[in-house]
This record gives C-alpha cells, sequence and structure tokens, in this order.
C-alpha cells in the first residue's frame, strides 16, 4: 500500500506540472516548486564539510537540469502520457553511464532491456500527436539524461541525509531558476495575480505531494524491504500517470503509445530487475 501511495503521488505529479506549466513558464514554475520545498525543509538545511561540492553538483544537475527540462518538455506537449513514458529512459541511460563512470558491466540482458526502452520512445517518437511535438520528446529525453547523471553522482555521495540533500538542492535550484526566468521569461508577476486556487496548489503538490511524500515513502522501504522487492514496485508509476492522463486530462491512446509504452517499460523492468537482483546478490 505504501508502494502505491508513492507511485500515485509521482504519478499525478504529471497532472499537476501538466495543469502549472499551462498558466506559470517552464522556469517560473519550477523555481515555485523548489522555494515550497525549501521553506519546509529549512530546518535541514546546513553546511555538510568535505561534501559540499558532491551535493552542489547534483543541485545543479538534478534542481536545474533536470526539472526544468521536463517542465518545459510538459508546456510544449500534446500530452501526458509520451512525457511520463519519456522520462522513464533516466533508468537506461543511467546504466550506460554506469558503465563509463562507475565501470560496471552490461550482460546481454540488460542490453536487451536498454535496446527495448529505446526503441519503445521511437515508436511513441513517430505518434501524430507526439510527432507534432517533437520538441517536447527531445526536452524529456535531455531530462532524462540529467536525471541519469544526477543518478550516477547521488550513488558517489556518502553521509549525505535524503532531507539535507533535498534542502540543497531545493536552496541552488530557486536561486538558479529565478534568475532564469527573470532573464529568459517575463509577466511572472501577472502570472502569480491571476493565478487560480488550483494553478497555485500545481507546485505544492508538486513540492510536497511528489518529493516529500514520494521520495520520502521510497527511502522508508528501501531502509525495511530488499531493494530487489522495492524497485520493481516503483514502475508502477509511468502505468498510473498513463491512467492519470487518459482519465484526468483527456489523453488519447493510441496504438502507437501503447506498444511504445509496453517496449519502453519492459525494457526499464529488465533493466531495474537486474539491478535490484545483483544488489541483492552482493548484499
Amino acid at each position: 500500500m505504501l508502494a502505491l501511495l508513492a507511485n500515485a503521488a509521482w504519478a499525478f505529479n504529471f497532472v499537476a506540472g501538466k495543469v502549472g506549466v499551462t498558466h506559470f513558464q517552464p522556469f517560473l514554475f519550477t523555481a515555485l516548486r523548489f522555494a515550497v520545498l525549501l521553506l519546509v525543509l529549512l530546518p535541514f538545511l546546513r553546511w555538510l564539510p568535505g561534501r559540499m561540492r558532491g551535493v552542489l553538483g547534483i543541485a545543479l544537475v538534478q534542481g536545474v537540469l533536470h526539472f526544468s527540462l521536463v517542465f518545459a518538455g510538459l508546456e510544449a506537449s500534446g500530452d501526458i502520457v509520451s512525457v511520463a513514458i519519456a522520462s522513464q529512459l533516466y533508468v537506461p541511460f543511467s546504466a550506460l553511464l554506469a558503465v563509463v563512470w562507475l565501470g560496471e558491466t552490461l550482460d546481454g540482458r540488460r542490453l536487451a532491456g536498454i535496446a527495448s526502452a529505446f526503441g519503445g520512445v521511437l515508436v511513441i517518437g513517430f505518434d501524430p500527436i507526439v510527432f507534432q511535438h517533437l520538441n517536447a520528446l527531445l526536452l524529456i529525453t535531455a531530462g532524462a539524461v540529467a536525471m541519469a547523471v544526477a543518478t550516477i553522482q547521488m550513488r558517489q555521495l556518502r553521509g549525505v541525509g535524503v532531507f539535507a540533500l533535498q534542502a540543497w538542492i531545493a536552496l541552488c535550484a530557486t536561486s538558479a531558476l529565478s534568475l532564469l526566468s527573470l532573464l529568459f521569461e517575463h509577466d511572472q508577476w501577472t502570472a502569480l495575480r491571476t493565478a487560480t486556487l488550483l494553478e497555485l496548489a500545481a507546485p505544492v503538490y508538486s513540492a510536497l505531494g511528489a518529493s516529500l511524500i514520494g521520495h520520502g515513502i521510497v527511502y522508508h522501504l528501501l531502509g525495511r524491504y530488499p531493494v530487489s522487492v522495492t524497485t520493481p514496485l516503483m514502475l508502477l508509476a509511468p502505468v498510473l500517470a498513463v491512467v492519470f492522463g487518459v482519465l484526468l486530462w483527456g489523453d488519447v491512446l493510441t496504438w502507437k503509445l501503447v506498444l511504445g509504452g509496453i517496449l519502453t517499460l519492459t525494457g526499464i523492468a529488465v533493466i531495474t530487475g537486474s539491478a535490484a537482483n545483483r544488489h541483492a546478490a552482493a548484499s
């Protein structure tokens, strides 16, 4: 039930993000999201001697690059379904980067999973709805690469609590994205002044629902159950995001979206399952 709640929290974040970027421009929306998160996590914000370089690197890549690219992709996209599926490409990208940076190896099963995941996104790209918004797919893919880099950075970071890391990410992202919004966007005050309660709730939910509740539950589960049990359960998030996109946003499922989604999620399941099994064996 906790895993289901975490997946639902993450999946609904795509809907909240789409609502938010329909009114706010991407840099502004992302800055608002992290400003809310920063207010909540201020008690955890403290200097971390010897670890600040790694923490600030993650803050730049994940907080600034990843989230701004994903929300820019959501703004440019014609649907939620393709974004939810394509954003999962961070898993195969992480596997590939781990070979280069961490010296890990890929067996035939994981290589097949990577090929399936990328092949699925290629199929999605030829869907008429997505084809008209290929810039959105490219932005989401770039965001997935950024998340993959951040994943490798987090594997190398030791001795930093989850909330302390999120607090520093929130501080850096709020500052950097506010500046980017001032430089490249316009009418920020008008957007804030005219926002409805639903539009204002979008960045609040994205901060509290997705980051605190979603990630908090997952870290709790990882502390109590084997990785091989916990990690595969997180694959439900993009499936629920597809359901929410159809039911709440009016997305239309075409055969290309369905086929591409199956190929991508199957490939990710293979990669995730292999990694979880290796971790369990090593433990």
